[in-house]
């Protein structure tokens, strides 16, 4: 990696003249008699006042925020006479404010074990692609394509993802810490560090480009802790462009599962287990979502990507999860367990007295009629005459998943709107007429944003009961519940967070359910 290329990923044009200013000397000066160029100085605090005069009751010409260089003229009183080339204009600021600093190669030593503390330093990101970009003036050619470089850019591009995490949580309605974010993206694209942002539901999501981590990942010096945070920064899903049409979001997804796939075999095993577990969850979600767009396209290949995603989320060691993890996992537990049917053969089971009949609706659209059937209940029963129930839907419709109850009252159906939303279809025989009803994972209207499933976990004897597993998370809010369900009024008699908690599920919860699930986790 040359050197050219490593200080391309920091230092743009822009960033190039502020770290090399003291390099030159500017045509434009400040009144007062300028020294000679006596290095650079990153500013360390936020606000920082340059002033016109070493004074505090001198005239502020600019407020300055943490990672901004400033070329360094002289020194007056406790202040540093400094020009500011960004705004074209010179001054002073007190000496306590600034880190002062050389690019000179005996300096990188230096530099480095500030940045080693700053990268994780909570609020100080901006401050590390200064010194980042610093870094990567002042090393050596064979530190710059060795380990060090390395660690370096994927420290550069840590700092620059927490800066966008940062910008897309928001300061909560705070206008001081709103100006400091806006100030803090703004030094960062000075430096040639490029954030896209994008609106996801009513909110505003920004994101690193990414650029360091996809030089992490082409380094041959790179360990495998490094290339597998890259790899998880650069798939993120919240980073996807949701305008994305169908064909080019099918790209994406298998762009992602290739590169997470660059960390396996012997790299993956050295990592530590947080990690492995990170890596094996995003892997579980890209390959769900992978699944459920095959399926919709009638590949028989959802199938194999199914059960990799399955298999994935296998991998996971549930113990070794820190806090933060958590979330993480039940939300790709949710993405795996809405598609989970794909892994199944498509084959229709057999129902008591009826069938599901599937036939083409408008274009695109799936029309599902509940029908009688002929015979004793088997997979061979014709279905016959007109449908006791039709509905056509855009939705991936899981036949697979039929079952109906002893007493043949009931048919419960899977079916998938989108990759991460999961409905379940209750067809109810009320007298001599069936009726069907459509029970949501939650009471929320399905958005990119939102994912969860409701699914059949049993019959009841007595015809009068369903159990219902939910898991859902939108509007902020996480929920899981274990239903006892009256048939009649679809209202829960009895619900907890634990299935254990409910007799009814301990003694009738559907075998394959409890087998292939992973609601029960």
């Amino acid at each position: 990696m040359s050197r050219a290329s490593v200080v391309g990923i920091a230092v743009a044009v822009a960033a190039a003249a502020i770290l090399c200013a003291w390099a030159t000397v500017a045509t434009a000066a400040p009144a007062a008699p300028v020294a000679r160029p006596s290095g650079i100085a990153i500013v360390v605090r936020d606000r920082v006042e340059l002033r016109a005069a070493p004074r505090d009751a001198a005239n502020q010409l600019a407020t300055l925020w943490q990672g901004e260089a400033l070329e360094v003229r002289g020194e007056r009183l406790d202040h540093l006479q400094v020009w500011d080339y960004h705004r074209e204009r010179g001054g002073y600021v007190r000496a306590n404010q600034v880190h002062r600093l050389s690019t000179a190669e005996p300096d990188a030593p230096a530099l480095l074990a500030v940045l080693r503390f700053v990268r994780d330093t909570p609020g100080a990101e901006s401050l590390g692609i200064g010194i980042a970009a610093a870094w990567l003036q002042a090393a050596p050619a064979e530190q710059l394509r060795g380990a060090v470089g390395v660690e370096v850019v994927d420290a550069l591009g840590g700092v620059a993802d927490r800066l966008a995490q940062r910008a897309s949580a928001g300061a909560g309605g705070n206008k001081s810490a709103e100006q400091r974010i806006a100030a803090h993206l703004d030094v960062a694209a000075r430096y040639g560090v490029k954030l896209r942002s994008f609106e996801r539901d009513q909110k505003v999501q920004v994101c690193y480009d990414g650029e360091a981590f996809h030089r992490v990942l082409a380094s041959a010096s790179a360990d495998a802790a490094q290339r597998a945070r890259a790899a998880l920064v650069l798939t993120r899903a919240e980073c996807i462009d949701p305008a994305l049409g169908v064909t080019a979001r099918a790209e994406v997804d298998t762009w992602r599962a290739a590169t997470l796939d660059r960390v396996d075999g012997t790299a993956f095993a050295a990592l530590p287990q947080s990690l492995r577990n990170r890596l094996a969850m995003q892997r579980a979600s890209v390959w769900s979502a992978i699944a459920f767009r095959r399926a919709r396209q009638g590949e028989p290949s959802a199938r194999d990507a199914a059960q990799r995603s399955l298999d994935e989320l296998d991998r996971v060691v549930a113990g070794d999860l820190t806090d933060d993890d958590l979330p993480v996992f039940h939300d790709a537990a949710m993405r795996v367990n809405a598609t989970r049917w794909a892994a199944q053969p498509a084959a229709a089971p057999a129902l008591r007295g009826v069938a599901i009949r599937l036939v083409a609706g408008e274009p695109g659209q799936t029309c599902v009629e509940l029908v009688e059937s002929r015979g004793t209940p088997s997979a061979d029963a014709t279905p016959t005459g007109a449908p006791l129930v039709r509905r056509c839907t855009f939705a991936q419709v899981w036949v697979a998943s039929a079952t109906s109850s002893r007493e043949g009252n009931a048919v419960a159906l899977a079916v998938q709107p989108g990759e991460a939303w999961r409905e379940l279809w209750l067809f109810r025989r009320v007298g001599r007429a069936w009726t069907l009803d459509v029970l949501p994972p939650a009471s929320v209207l399905p958005t990119a944003a939102t994912l969860g499933y409701a699914e059949f976990a049993g019959w009841v004897p007595g015809g009068s009961q369903v159990l219902v597993a939910r898991e859902s998370r939108g509007d902020g809010r996480y929920r899981r519940s274990f239903e006892v369900m009256r048939l009649a009024t679809l209202a829960p008699d009895r619900q907890a967070g634990d299935p254990a908690s409910l007799g009814a599920f301990q003694r009738w919860q559907d075998a394959a359910w409890k087998r292939d699930s992973v609601a029960v986790r």
